[in-house]
């Protein structure tokens, strides 16, 4: 099983920087994870927040290329939300399914353009609360470890 986590921006902070790699490396016995990182693009410098979006997803767009065929679950608001248990059940139905390569899209704090929209295999989000970005990144990549834990009855998940 793979995990690639398409995210806009680049953690600056130590503390998300360390976060993040703690749960990668938690991951890796389970599913080779990565991070893509793609250029946040400043909308006053690309003539507007639509085509700063369309740039971020056309560098998105080009980053889930280069995986082939891997389901594609966006993160956004709007999406389902899904208990840790639920997850853990969907990636397992998904790899029984033949699925054995995923990518979680994180975009940039102005969301995505459509045509990262039309890419993906279904939405994920995390409530209705807003998160930042950085910590979106967390959550996901701790979620996605907790998920590995349920699915193998492996303690971890209280």
């Amino acid at each position: 099983m793979k995990f690639t986590v398409i995210a806009v921006g680049k953690l600056k902070e130590r503390f998300w920087k360390d976060a993040c790699e703690e749960y990668l490396k938690r991951l890796q016995p389970y599913a080779k994870t990565v991070v893509r990182e793609v250029a946040d693009i400043d909308p006053a410098k690309a003539g507007g927040i639509e085509a700063a979006r369309e740039k971020e997803g056309a560098a998105i767009c080009a980053a889930l290329d280069a995986l082939g065929s891997a389901h594609m679950t966006l993160l956004d608001i709007g999406g389902r939300e899904r208990s840790s248990e639920d997850l853990s059940r969907r990636l397992d139905t998904l790899a029984l399914g033949g699925a054995n390569s995923f990518a979680f899209v994180i975009g940039g704090s102005d969301g995505v353009s459509e045509a990262v929209r039309r890419r993906a295999n279904e939405t994920l989000s995390f409530g209705p609360i807003t998160l930042p970005h950085n910590l979106a990144r967390v959550v996901l990549l701790e979620q996605l470890y907790r998920a590995q834990k349920i699915s193998r009855g492996e303690p971890y998940h209280k």
